[in-house]
């Protein structure tokens, strides 16, 4: 690693070197689900790899791409919590990404790491370092061909000195910014509160399962559509789902959003509506699964059962096509049980 990739005042071209970066998937301004996954991530495991028993790092310019791997990193790492500065635009986008919004809400309720955001570095850094006492890695090479460079205070300990000073100048500056998304432990907790444990264990087995960027806000099925389906599955009121994703401290999303996830969920003959009279004014809505794949999946299995589903054509009215659903039906006796 260069003097130039450590130096404070190196970021004479980061307007460049960000549009770059934006070019060979580290741009942070749309969502999560539009950057992740990706199966084979080379920097991403170098990332996880570096950082892994590490202690008191401090991370500036770190985009969605290689939030997982920090994350995972961390969780087999000890000592004071991590500083990560992110790039503008990862908060926000987290408090619409369920599966990695929440991880990163756990991590910093949990002390584990700590979250500002603020801009990358510039010069010959490739946007993002990460820093510790005993060495310093930073992203390098061309776009779309990026790779970390380290140096070691064993063998240079100048150049670690002053990658640490501008990761600790960098993060000091940047801008505290709420995750805007809940905890899992949160998260959790208010679903057997308002629904039961049965939801929140197939919940809790379902974030367990799934890849950062799976079932994002911008994706079809989103991720109001797996909660809905979840619901389904135990015959749940949606009115009380919607009082659930709508709780102070949980929050996922706007109750009101959740209508057009149902209806997508009816359409495709998943699950159905059934209007129960409970007293004056309108007659609630009760959610319950009618698909037996759906019904007998385990819930680990759900997010597949889902995506199947909506992967098929549909007619104008968003219905399966009756021509479509017909090969995947199979005789009784050699549908999977439970």
């Amino acid at each position: 690693m260069t003097g130039d990739d450590a130096a404070p005042g190196a970021d004479s071209d980061a307007a460049g070197d960000s549009a770059a970066a934006a070019s060979d998937g580290f741009g942070d301004r749309g969502e999560v689900s539009d950057a992740l996954p990706r199966p084979d991530d080379p920097l991403a495991d170098a990332v996880e790899t570096a950082l892994a028993d590490r202690s008191a790092v401090v991370a500036v310019g770190v985009p969605i791409r290689l939030l997982p791997s920090v994350l995972a990193a961390r969780e087999r790492s000890s000592g004071p919590p991590w500083r990560v500065a992110c790039r503008p635009g990862v908060v926000d986008a987290l408090s619409r990404a369920l599966v990695l919004g929440s991880a990163v809400a756990e991590a910093v309720e949990t002390d584990q790491i700590r979250v500002r955001t603020g801009d990358p570095l510039g010069h010959g850094a490739g946007g993002t370092l990460f820093a510790s006492p005993d060495r310093a890695d930073a992203v390098v090479g061309p776009r779309g061909d990026r790779t970390l460079a380290t140096s070691a205070a064993e063998t240079d300990s100048e150049a670690v000195d002053g990658a640490r000073a501008t990761a600790e100048s960098r993060f000091d500056a940047a801008t505290t910014e709420p995750v805007g998304m809940p905890s899992r432990t949160r998260l959790l907790a208010a679903a057997r509160e308002i629904l039961d444990d049965r939801f929140a264990d197939d919940l809790a087995a379902v974030l367990a399962t799934l890849d950062p960027g799976e079932f994002g806000r911008t994706t079809e099925p989103s991720d109001r559509t797996l909660l809905a389906a979840l619901a389904a599955r135990h015959d749940y009121l949606f009115r009380d789902l919607r009082r659930w994703v709508g709780t102070d401290g949980v929050g996922i999303a706007p109750a009101q959003e959740f209508t057009r996830d149902r209806e997508a969920l009816v359409d495709r003959g998943l699950i159905e509506s059934i209007k129960v009279p409970m007293g004056p004014g309108r007659p609630m809505l009760r959610l319950r699964a009618v698909d037996d794949a759906l019904l007998r999946a385990r819930p680990t299995e759900v997010p597949a059962v889902l995506e199947g589903r909506f992967a098929l054509p549909t007619d104008a009215d968003g219905r399966v096509r009756d021509d479509a659903r017909r090969g995947e039906r199979r005789p009784v006796w050699e549908r999977r049980r439970w």
